[in-house]
């Protein structure tokens, strides 16, 4: 049975995470990067990001197959209980099931931290290609997330026009008032026992 660790992000993976996105940044269009970033960029965006939210790397069989993240919705104030999540997952280990588990971690850690609603932000084709399917709005689909917006040809890759789609989710009730967010770094003390140890999900 493949033994599957979920854990936070540490510099040292910064090389296999940059390995896994290159293959979406220059054979799809699922990012509209057109350029793979340097280690050092790929690595203080990972840092900028980890100061509020969590980033999250999966292993398997003691492998990195994946990374999750959370940023920041708009970033202003009024937003703090909203983030923009990302996922990325080696080619090779798609329809695994694996990017199930990465998000519902991901999913649950947001929640200690308070936030609300939660935001994907996703290339969509008019017609399906070899660089872009409709994949991903149906995996977020699949884990409770809803259409809320669409910008038409607004990104251009590989000589193509594609579409943008917005999808949400709210894990969260909504009241007033509303407690402040709390830094994901603040909420590890309660959550480090899972975090130190490599159990099998």
């Amino acid at each position: 049975m493949d033994r599957i660790v979920i854990r936070n992000a540490e510099r040292a993976d910064v090389h296999r995470l940059l390995e896994i996105y290159a293959y979406y940044v220059r054979r799809t269009a699922i990012t509209f990067d057109i350029e793979v970033p340097d280690a050092d960029r790929f690595a203080a965006h990972m840092e900028q990001i980890q100061k509020c939210y969590p980033y999250l790397v999966l292993e398997r069989n003691g492998r990195i197959e994946g990374y999750a993240y959370a940023g920041p919705f708009v970033g202003r104030a009024a937003y703090d209980w909203s983030c923009e999540l990302t996922i990325y997952l080696d080619p090779e280990v798609r329809r695994k099931g694996l990017g199930r588990k990465l998000y519902g971690e991901l999913e649950k850690r947001l929640a200690r931290m308070g936030i609300l609603n939660l935001y994907a932000c996703i290339g969509y084709p008019e017609t399906e290609d070899e660089y872009l399917t409709r994949n991903s709005a149906e995996f977020h689909a699949h884990l409770g997330f809803a259409l809320c917006g669409r910008f038409n040809r607004c990104g251009y890759k590989f000589g193509r026009w594609y579409d943008m789609v917005w999808m949400e989710k709210q894990i969260g009730e909504h009241r007033s008032p509303m407690p402040q967010i709390i830094p994901y770094r603040e909420t590890e003390q309660d959550i480090g026992v899972a975090l130190s140890r490599s159990d099998s999900l």
